[in-house]
């Protein structure tokens, strides 16, 4: 299906938006740090480096940051972290076009193509890579292909985070489910998924699997539909033309939405919970399955007593699909020199170096030297799932769309209310349609 209303003007859009949005953004981005956080200036060698990263992961990263000042020196890297989603994007947007942005900056894949199209990235080109030992042979191909835009490199991936199926072993052992080693069978197609859904329940003596859909949680209901969705061999974009259009399937919408109200009405899967209880109920064996991403097996380890494990999320629809997104790094357009330049890319190259201590946080490395290792082959339950990046399917490219975007917010709110039993899935659909009308409408603001 494809849906292509009539345009407003680029002047109209932003007239209408300026007195609203502007000011609080502003206000919002005060003390960009290209010379400092406090306005202090830097040494022309220091690094600045703008990143979103809390919890586990920020704990990570920290520790590859202070792999860096190991080797360069305690003076050398000057990093901030920001809060994630908007926030953060605003904040690297209006410090670049302030002509104040960081050295390298830390973007999503899916949000790093706006700011391209928006002229606030540098390409990064094979002799920059080259400069500091790399090549395009040393990634994945899913995330390096990706991220390719206009036939330019406009960011090195750090790796793939897909959403995946965890399981509480106790559970699934008890309904049949694991094999030998411990790991979940095979539950591709859809008939043996809901059957194993069937035997969990029978299992807990209620839920199945939970996914959070409540208390503001509008990307866990968005990643498990855009994961079915793909799983149709002839899913179309939900999104096309940089997001000027809604083609997304109709037949396709109904049916991976129908089927999530009919586990909801089976009690196979939650009605409503937030993101912390729908994660609670699998560790304490409410639930045998948990679709979400796979950095919560930080939290998954810190249960104690908890036996558990990680999967790819079965196959329902023939076609191998996954919902991802890659933390990638960029080159925020800035006056630079060469050595700085260089100074960046090494930076850069130092990070990947470190990708096992990133991997332990559950994503997948993009960096093939890392991810083809014995040792990161050896890490468990990384190992079970790992294959899930092979099949990422990433957010269609929109100047408001992308992790933690406008887009996820209004769709995934809609396909909560799914689950939630409280519109029909044909009421989700006209509700998506009125509410992205006025961004089908505009063109990208940057």
């Amino acid at each position: 299906m494809e849906y292509t209303p009539g345009r407003l003007s680029r002047r109209g859009f932003l007239t209408a938006a300026v007195g609203a949005a502007a000011v609080p953004l502003l206000a919002g981005c005060s003390s960009p740090v290209a010379a400092g956080l406090f306005g202090a200036q830097l040494s022309p060698q220091t690094i600045v480096y703008w990143n979103l990263f809390g919890g586990g992961d920020g704990t990570r990263m920290e520790a590859m940051e202070a792999g860096y000042r190991k080797v360069y020196g305690p003076d050398s890297l000057q990093a901030t972290t920001f809060a994630w989603g908007n926030p953060y994007y605003t904040k690297v947007t209006l410090a670049t076009v302030g002509n104040r942005p960081p050295d390298v900056a830390i973007a999503h894949l899916t949000r790093a193509k706006p700011l391209w199209d928006g002229g606030l990235l540098e390409p990064i080109t094979e002799a920059d890579l080259a400069a500091v030992g790399l090549s395009v042979s040393d990634f994945s191909k899913r995330p390096w292909d990706a991220q390719v835009t206009d036939g330019q490199n406009i960011a090195v991936p750090l790796d793939t985070h897909p959403i995946v199926a965890f399981f509480n072993s106790d559970v699934c052992k008890k309904a049949g489910l694991l094999d030998s080693a411990g790991h979940l069978e095979q539950l591709d197609d859809l008939h043996r998924f809901e059957a194993a859904l069937a035997e969990i329940s029978k299992v807990t003596g209620g839920l199945a699997m939970t996914v959070a859909n409540v208390g503001g949680e509008t990307a866990t209901p968005w990643r498990v539909f855009w994961t079915f969705y793909n799983q149709h061999a002839n899913a179309t974009p939900f999104l096309s033309d940089n997001g000027a259009r809604l083609t997304v399937d109709e037949d396709i919408f109904l049916e991976v939405t129908g089927k999530l109200q009919d586990w909801v009405k089976k009690g196979w899967v939650n009605k409503a919970l937030d993101y912390a209880t729908a994660e609670s109920f699998m560790f304490t064996g409410k639930t045998g399955l948990y679709l979400e991403g796979e950095w919560e097996i930080t939290t998954a380890q810190s249960v104690k007593g908890l036996t558990f494990g990680m999967a790819p999320i079965p196959t329902l629809y023939g076609t191998p699909a996954t919902q991802a997104d890659s933390h990638t790094f960029v080159l925020p357009r800035k006056n630079r020199s060469d050595e700085q330049r260089l100074q960046a890319m090494k930076f850069i190259k130092s990070m990947l170096d470190q990708s096992m201590t990133w991997a332990k946080g559950g994503h997948v490395p993009a960096y093939l030297p890392v991810a083809d290792s014995a040792e990161y082959k050896a890490l468990e339950p990384q190992a079970q799932y790992a294959v899930a990046a092979e099949h990422a399917v990433y957010d269609d490219a929109a100047w408001y769309g992308g992790s933690g975007s406008t887009f996820e917010g209004i769709v995934g709110a809609q396909l909560g209310l799914v689950q939630q039993l409280a519109v029909s899935p044909q009421d989700a659909l006209a509700a998506i349609k009125n509410q992205l009308r006025v961004y089908l409408n505009t063109p990208s603001p940057l």
